[in-house]
């Protein structure tokens, strides 16, 4: 059997009992829970900031968006980084990246300044969740793989729940430039826990060795999977970060006060976060397609649904369907990724997993940001729905069954 006194010590072999996934959870999810905390601490400031800085409405929303820019364009280049250096280094890099952007932030005087230091925190996050997920993949065995992901996707969404509470107080205290302090010390904590880590080492020995790794090579030899289930994952990613925005749209719409809207939202994201263990937990035993289209059937329905409330407790109860169906999805795409990709060139192949997710999360805004100014906010919120049934077609079809892994 293989040892394991190092976190990076893994058997593929393992059989059930041999593993216990809580006696790595400070190593393997503290790092993620912190730096969570920091991006949630920042998010909710972020436009406040560019406006302080003279920016107008639709500046400050760009502004917000160079960090999904900034992830979106370093997902591929984060993978051949993490492939040269290793995780460790890379979740290092990361962090110290993610320290300097803060730091940015904090002592900028002009908006272009302030911009280049959001965009850096989008390119940070994309090499540290990269470089985690190629982590645990590696770290964790196949029969507690979705149960590690889900846990590692929970973790980052509680810290992203947290952040803003911690941030809220130092702003008290200090102004906004708090919330970027708050960061910066989550940051460096994260890259402390990080340096603690030992490298990886696979008890089935080096990966093996082949022709060079290329994304282009990836792309042709994976094209089946990318244009199957990688087209679900971006059908996920889209319907995903939609969620985050209708809730307060429809809320505006129906007339609901802030105050009422923040606790709709809030109570929709502590659902959320209250079940993505058991979620893996069901992923790992009954296999991936018996969480992946219920999720996304659950939000799609829930967001046709949301057109026809009319008032706070109506949407409330949407809300909290949603909120169900994106959390028992939590680490349903970092799964499907780690299921598919090859020892051989995993960090490349995870890159590109990574940036559809990000094309997803990215066009799913848009889309219903379209759909509402030709038509009207219900039509684009129906249409959202529509995508999460697509979703939930595409990898019904896809995904096989009764499997814990996308390659049994």
């Amino acid at each position: 059997m293989a040892d394991r006194t190092s976190v990076g010590t893994v058997s593929k072999t393992a059989e059930p009992g041999d593993f216990n996934l809580w006696s790595i959870a400070v190593p393997a999810f503290g790092p993620s829970l912190l730096f969570g905390i920091g991006e949630g601490a920042i998010l909710p400031v972020i436009p406040l900031s560019a406006r302080d800085m003279g920016s107008s409405l639709a500046g400050a929303a760009l502004v917000v968006a160079l960090i999904g820019i900034g992830s979106l364009i370093s997902n591929i280049p984060a993978s051949i980084v993490t492939a040269k250096f290793g995780e460790r280094i890379g979740m290092l890099g990361a962090s110290a990246l993610s320290l300097i952007a803060m730091l940015i932030c904090v002592f900028s005087q002009e908006l272009w300044t302030f911009g280049v230091g959001v965009f850096l925190i989008g390119v940070a996050s994309a090499v540290f969740h990269l470089a985690r997920q190629s982590y645990l993949t590696e770290a964790v065995p196949p029969f507690m793989r979705a149960r590690a992901m889900s846990t590692l996707g929970g973790v980052g969404r509680i810290g992203l729940f947290a952040g803003p509470f911690i941030g809220a107080l130092l702003i008290h205290l200090v102004g906004l430039t708090g919330a970027y302090w708050v960061a910066a010390l989550a940051v460096a904590a994260a890259g402390a826990v990080a340096w603690g880590l030992p490298d990886l080492v696979n008890a089935d020995g080096p990966a093996p060795q082949g022709p060079k790794i290329t994304v282009a090579s990836l792309l042709a030899g994976h094209r089946k999977v990318f244009l199957t289930v990688g087209i679900g994952v971006l059908l996920v990613s889209s319907v995903r970060s939609s969620r985050q925005v209708v809730v307060p749209l429809w809320a505006d719409n129906l007339g609901l006060n802030p105050a009422v809207t923040s606790l709709i939202y809030g109570l929709s994201g502590a659902i959320d976060m209250l079940v993505f263990y058991p979620a893996g937990k069901v992923m790992d035993k009954k296999g991936r397609s018996a969480v992946a289209i219920p999720s996304m059937v659950l939000m799609g329905i829930s967001l046709l649904l949301m057109p026809l409330t009319t008032g706070a407790v109506s949407l409330l109860l949407v809300a909290l369907l949603i909120g169900f169906g994106n959390g028992i999805g939590s680490g349903l795409i970092m799964t499907l990724g780690a299921d598919y990709s090859p020892r051989h060139g995993r960090a490349q192949f995870l890159g590109i997993w990574r940036f559809l997710a990000d094309t997803g999360g990215s066009s799913g805004p848009a889309i219903l940001a379209g759909l509402t100014a030709a038509v009207t906010l219900p039509f684009g919120i129906a249409a959202t729905g529509l995508l999460g049934l697509g979703a939930a077609a595409v990898l019904g079809y896809s995904l096989p069954r009764n499997t814990v892994s996308g390659r049994d």
